[in-house]
């Protein structure tokens, strides 16, 4: 367990030191800080500001979004202590999937965003490896997200607890191999800081990795939720982590 110098703590955690109120996350979802989920999630901070959430895979890697940890700035991976107390994980080593395109969404162009992070050290024995999982998911089929992000557009101080939101797959423009979209009846799903979390099965198992939200009227999220499947990239997380000695586990 690393404890950061107070200056390198402020910088990564600026964006959470101004929590006043009991923190939330995912718009239109309930909080989850104790559930299985959440015991196999972290945050990962960037040093320009940024707020994501990220997988265990291992005690000491973690899966998340390619645009959370993509080079040109430091990263750190964030949880609190039995006592609450922030502790903060440098990176040992980073591999950004090789179809990351950080131009993707502007150019209307394909991009599978995913990241792994080896951290320097070990996370506590309480967080829990995910499971990764191939299974399928039709249109209709329930699924639940999960992440560390605003529970309100635009409010970082709603950021830091876990919460959850359970939506159906949709599929606006048809079935895809390589991502997946939640929506439900009304403004719920990912938000700021929520690129990286999980969205998991039935089985309990990780389905995708969140990575992009859209809005609903006039609020900035709420609309759809994307993720990127797993399945699909499982040749690149299997030799990523088999590489570290850290092989992540499939249902």
């Amino acid at each position: 367990m690393i404890r950061p110098a107070l200056p390198l703590l402020a910088v990564f955690l600026a964006p959470l030191l101004a929590l006043a109120t009991p923190a939330r996350a995912v718009v239109g979802g309930t909080e989850a800080p104790d559930g299985a989920p959440a015991r196999s999630s972290v945050m990962v901070l960037s040093s320009r500001g940024g707020v994501c959430t990220g997988i265990v895979l291992a005690r000491d890697v973690v899966l998340t979004a390619a645009h959370c940890a993509a080079p040109g700035a430091e990263h750190r991976v964030h949880f609190r202590d039995e006592a609450g107390a922030p502790v903060l994980l440098g990176v040992a080593a980073r591999a950004v999937h090789p179809g990351y395109d950080a131009g993707a969404i502007a150019g209307r162009r394909r991009s599978i965003d995913l990241a792994l992070l080896r951290t320097e050290a070990a996370l506590p024995a309480r967080f829990v490896p995910a499971s990764l999982t191939e299974a399928p998911a039709a249109a209709g089929t329930p699924l639940t997200l999960g992440g560390y992000g605003v529970a309100r557009p635009g409010d970082h101080r709603s950021t830091g607890t876990f919460r959850t939101a359970t939506l159906p797959v949709v599929e606006p423009y048809g079935p895809s191999r390589i991502l997946v979209w939640l929506k439900g009846a009304t403004a719920s799903g990912a938000c700021e800081g929520d690129s990286g979390g999980p969205v998991v099965g039935a089985g309990g198992g990780v389905l995708a990795v969140t990575t992009w939200a859209s809005g609903t009227g006039k609020a900035a999220c709420g609309g759809v939720s994307q993720g990127v499947l797993v399945g699909p990239q499982r040749a690149w997380i299997d030799r990523t982590t088999a590489a570290w000695g850290a092989p992540a586990r499939w249902e």
